[in-house]
């Protein structure tokens, strides 16, 4: 189990910042964050770097306790336990595994959720415009896009007949984005094979060895919250087997991959930051509507398609919010 003094290196690296004052704040606000990935994360630092805008710093007047389960989905309900222990003002919870293990613990303490594509489907809120209970947040709706990621791959390879899933059976969110990627692949006369298990890293290499034996042209990597945390073994495995992927988020790309679709972290991290601020000053999270996010973002990574031998299109060059070059 992974458990931190969360953000202790950047307090002591940056003190109180222009928020330093002499005077005793009025309040101490403790925050507990849980997740079923890992521990540094674009959407922790948006959320991080919107609180701190809006007057709650780090050392100061608010501290963090986390619990990152790193993929290991069996830890959550403990580490939720451990959280509520502390007497949190409130949670911060990222994916959906972990909110389902959240709300199974506490029915009292607010929780603003992030990173979850369906929290009606999961059982997590009774409906996005009145989620009810102690729960409201943003939802990814990864689902919806992952039929687009599908329409992408045929942009980039018209002659694709066979796509190769990257997916981790045992995140909640799975059936769902499986249902909208057929939907679309139906819809482009694709056949989406093999369906490829990907737990943990060591499974990243016979994921991609399976994709190539089952001569699939590209690969689309679904979501889960070990997405980003094996960008970097993903990107390497695509480079090595020679096979484009679509990801979800641009975090992949950077890391080496080829192209993502998908919702901006950082941004879903700045809405949750917005949402907790109005819990803090009094709101109930059930009366807080669930937010969708409010940025999308097309990545392209030049440097990567030169080496699989891949020539975007100008179409789909000129949609890009961002090229890596």
């Amino acid at each position: 189990m992974q458990r931190r003094g969360f953000f202790a290196s950047i307090v002591a690296a940056t003190a109180l910042g222009p928020f330093a004052s002499p005077a005793r704040p009025e309040k101490l606000w403790r925050i507990g964050y849980l997740t079923g990935g890992s521990a540094a994360g674009p959407t922790l630092e948006g959320f991080r770097k919107r609180m701190a805008e809006l007057g709650y710093v780090e050392g100061y007047n608010i501290t963090y306790e986390a619990r990152f389960a790193e993929g290991h989905f069996e830890r959550l309900p403990e580490s939720a336990r451990e959280l509520v222990a502390l007497s949190p003002e409130a949670l911060l919870v990222a994916t959906t595994p972990a909110n389902v293990a959240a709300k199974s613990v506490t029915s009292t303490i607010p929780i603003v959720m992030v990173g979850v594509a369906d929290p009606v489907g999961a059982g997590i809120v009774q409906s996005l415009a009145r989620p009810g209970g102690n729960i409201t947040g943003v939802t990814n709706i990864s689902a919806e896009l992952a039929g687009k990621r599908i329409e992408i791959i045929k942009e980039i390879i018209p002659a694709a007949a066979r796509v190769a899933v990257l997916v981790n059976p045992g995140d909640p969110n799975t059936p769902l984005q499986m249902q909208r990627a057929e939907a679309a692949a139906r819809r482009l006369d694709i056949q989406l094979q093999p369906v490829a298990e990907v737990r943990s890293a060591a499974d990243i290499e016979k994921a991609f060895d399976a994709a190539v034996r089952s001569n699939a042209a590209a690969a689309i990597r679904m979501v889960d919250p070990l997405v980003t945390t094996l960008a970097r073994e993903a990107s390497a495995a695509e480079i090595k087997y020679r096979l484009p992927v679509v990801y979800p988020f641009r975090e992949n790309v950077v890391a080496g991959g080829l192209v993502s679709y998908g919702t901006s972290l950082a941004s879903q991290g700045a809405q949750a930051a917005e949402m907790m601020n109005k819990i803090l000053k009094g709101a109930k999270p059930g009366d807080l509507p669930v937010e969708q996010p409010t940025r999308f973002e097309l990545i392209i990574n030049l440097k990567t398609a030169k080496t699989l031998g891949i020539t975007i299109p100008p179409a789909l060059l000129v949609r890009a919010d961002e090229i890596i070059e």
